[in-house]
């Protein structure tokens, strides 16, 4: 059922090699910074993003499956192919070049599930929590990892960044908002009307939000707060995810 596809293996290789090349050239000197350690935690971010959206979609696709909907074997969601969920300009380059630019992770991809064939109200909740919780989990998982395990500085500070992303992707996607997963998981339970007009307000709602993240630094810093809360409840190092993402965004700092 599940066969990742070849490509997932070329973005896991990439992100693996990111994770090599920050390891093994500290990104930081008593001079400044190197390019190339630099470049290892750009692309170890950059790469482990890219799985995680993958992961996030794939994580929604497996409980419909599992909940109903065959139709997304067929669809090749099960295929760990990010090329399968939707339009690869808008649904891959464009987070990435937001994170980038702005550090602030946009849900990317879909998957189309069809909800008529899912067993239950709590079915179709479970199939939209899905993809945010694998955000959460890999974020957890990241942050055990290198609060258990001794790494050199590059690595420890990019895998400490890119989990703070992975658990402020889950806060962000688990807004009630429109289009975003944690309206997907109350709208079973809603009013016809309510889900009427969130059918309505899919399309623009979430482009509001980031709107209001990026032209109100202070909603932006709420968001960041309560990330940094769940951090630093599962063990994260605050510090080191701020210069995982100095060294990222190293054309800002």
């Amino acid at each position: 059922m599940v066969r990742p596809s070849l490509l997932f293996y070329v973005i896991l290789a990439v992100t693996v090699a990111g994770g090599i090349l920050a390891a093994l050239v500290d990104p930081v000197t008593i001079t400044g910074r190197t390019v190339l350690g630099t470049v290892g935690v750009f692309v170890l971010v950059i790469g482990g993003w890219a799985l995680s959206l993958t992961f996030h979609e794939f994580g929604h696709a497996l409980v419909a499956y599992r909940g109903g909907d065959r139709e997304v074997a067929a669809k090749g969601y099960l295929s760990l192919d990010i090329r399968r969920y939707t339009d690869p300009v808008l649904s891959l380059v464009l987070p990435l070049i937001i994170l980038a630019i702005g550090g602030i992770p946009l849900p990317g991809g879909a998957v189309w599930i069809n909800r008529w064939a899912l067993r239950s109200r709590s079915v179709s909740s479970w199939v939209s929590l899905a993809g945010p919780l694998s955000n959460l989990g890999l974020g957890i998982v990241l942050t055990v990892v290198v609060t258990l395990v001794d790494m050199p500085l590059g690595l420890l500070v990019g895998l400490s960044y890119l989990a703070s992303l992975q658990i402020l992707a889950f806060v962000i996607n688990i807004l009630p908002v429109p289009g975003l997963d944690g309206f997907g998981a109350i709208e079973p339970y809603l009013s016809p009307q309510a889900r009427e007009f969130g059918a309505k307000a899919r399309p623009w709602a979430p482009l509001v939000l980031f709107a209001l993240i990026f032209a109100l630094p202070g909603f932006a810093q709420v968001l960041w707060d309560i990330t940094d809360t769940l951090f630093g409840a599962v063990g994260g190092d605050e510090r080191a995810a701020q210069l995982g993402q100095m060294i990222f965004m190293f054309w800002r700092f």
